[in-house]
């Protein structure tokens, strides 16, 4: 910030891009086809500047956001004087262009003004199915991400205003149930069509010089509000270290290490020691590493902290190359989203002995993510859907239950829209009594659901944990209870690894 910005202006600003940003989210949701980005809400939407630093975030998935910027700045780097006017941008690969994994898929839009780049609208979306061996492309087995479906380096999806028509119909080939997909993509179009339009007025209220100047002011700001935050955080090194069950019929632990160091205003999380990457779907990209690095110090932030790239940069992520938490080619990452809540899990346990008062104890470790595939009279069908569980209790009270990690702010897909759209049939869904472990405030309790396949030869994958290593408790509270999954057919009833 200099002398010459007005702090009025400044936050007024900062309100027009957040509200930008929600009204994207919005469209988004509103116009997507797939019950997972429709109804659970598996996406997320932002503001970036011309560097590709975020300036504003829509409502949506916290372990999403703090990525942006890698893949933008490959992006603004590899097609630097070959971005036009009505160009879209479309992209999904971990090691190509630095994204998450094969079923969030970037579509993106610049915004000029006066000639030049000033903005982009950007938008992220799991997608129903992007091929590869399961329907709904979150292969647990998978060994290699070549298994795990249809790679994009960043493509032109739409060039100067004319839609690739070639692109749309490789992408509809591709995937199992191509209206959802390409429904959806065309929702993220009109999302990101609807930043740049509302970022326009801006522009032309204001100009793009000043715009501009504002933008960076509010990352300045926002590095400010976050370094004071920091501050707040007694100086040292604390450690933590979380598992993952592990893979298979015999699973063997997978261990996340982390050693937070405070100095001053700056903190760094350093990952040496965790497990090497897996031939499993589990595996994380670094981006993806930071991204809930950052969502987890974010939440122990005042409310005040612009959700901006500048809040970022007095956090350093360190993770050696070749392992769980910064995978390289060709490990598969289609379920990489439970380590990235037990990444954020780790922050907050080796926040727990710094902040006592902030931190709760463990949760359910994030959503629980079922796929169903199969056909019906002939046609392919695809269901997903986020099984939201509970918090840990805290210092002051009892932990939340029914409620999404803090790292997905998801929904679940309610039952009348499955039982109307999927040969599936909810038998049970509700709260499971005395499962929050023991202590002066107990755990939320947990959540069961139960579906009915109402269709033969029913592909079921499911992405779980916590079987093996239920949730801690803190400074004396017991553990909750673990969780489990199981297959009825017939009468017989047997569980499945997690």
């Amino acid at each position: 910030m200099t002398a010459q910005t007005d702090p009025i202006l400044l936050e007024v600003l900062k309100n027009g891009f957040e509200a930008i940003a929600d009204e994207m989210a919005l469209i988004l949701m509103r116009t997507a086809h797939s019950p997972i980005v429709r109804d659970a809400m598996d996406y997320s939407t932002a503001l970036c500047n011309a560097k590709g630093e975020t300036i504003a975030q829509g409502v949506t998935t916290p372990m999403h956001l703090g990525s942006f910027y890698d893949a933008m700045n490959f992006l603004v780097k590899e097609f630097e004087g070959r971005i036009h006017p009505g160009d879209v941008f479309v992209g999904n690969d971990p090691y190509i262009i630095q994204g998450q994994h094969l079923p969030d898929i970037y579509v993106i839009e610049p915004i000029f003004a006066e000639g030049r780049i000033c903005a982009w609208a950007t938008t992220i979306a799991h997608h129903a199915d992007v091929g590869g061996l399961v329907p709904g492309s979150n292969s647990i087995g998978a060994t290699e991400i070549h298994q795990e479906g249809l790679r994009l380096p960043f493509l032109k999806l739409v060039d100067g205003g004319v839609e690739n028509d070639t692109l749309f119909q490789i992408v509809a080939a591709n995937v199992r149930v191509p209206d959802q997909v390409i429904g959806d993509l065309r929702a993220q179009m009109a999302a990101a069509r609807a930043g740049r339009q509302g970022f326009a007025k801006l522009l032309e209220r204001y100009g793009a010089d000043r715009i501009e100047a504002y933008a960076e002011a509010l990352q300045d700001q926002a590095e400010v509000f976050s370094r004071k935050a920091i501050e707040a955080i007694p100086d040292g090194v604390y450690r933590f270290v979380d598992h993952i069950d592990g893979l298979g019929e015999n699973p063997e632990p997978i261990e996340l290490h982390v050693r937070l160091t405070v100095k001053g205003s700056e903190i760094e999380a350093d990952w040496t020691g965790t497990s090497k990457q897996v031939k499993g779907g589990i595996n994380a990209p670094l981006s993806f590493c930071k991204s809930n690095v950052y969502a987890a110090l974010r939440s122990i932030m005042p409310e005040d902290v612009p959700n901006c790239h500048g809040y970022t940069r007095p956090i350093t992520v360190t993770a050696p190359p070749g392992t769980l938490v910064s995978c390289v080619y060709p490990a598969p990452c289609g379920a990489r989203g439970i380590t990235g809540y037990r990444i954020i899990d780790c922050i907050f346990g080796a926040l727990a002995e710094a902040l006592p008062d902030q931190i709760a104890a463990d949760n359910t470790g994030g959503s629980t993510l079922p796929s169903f595939g199969g056909q019906v009279a002939g046609k392919p069908f695809v269901f997903s859907e986020c099984v939201m569980g509970v918090w840990g209790a805290t210092s002051r009270h009892d932990g939340q239950s029914g409620v999404p990690h803090m790292g997905s702010n998801q929904s679940n897909v309610p039952v009348e829209m499955i039982e109307a759209d999927y040969p599936l049939r909810i038998e049970r869904y509700g709260f499971v009594a005395d499962t929050g472990g023991a202590g002066e405030f107990r755990g939320g309790v947990s959540i069961q659901r139960e579906w009915r396949a109402l269709a033969d030869d029913t592909y079921f994958g499911v992405r779980s944990d916590k079987v093996y290593h239920p949730p801690h408790g803190l400074f004396g509270g017991a553990a909750g209870q673990p969780a489990f999954t199981e297959i009825e057919a017939g009468n017989d009833l047997r569980p499945m690894p997690p």
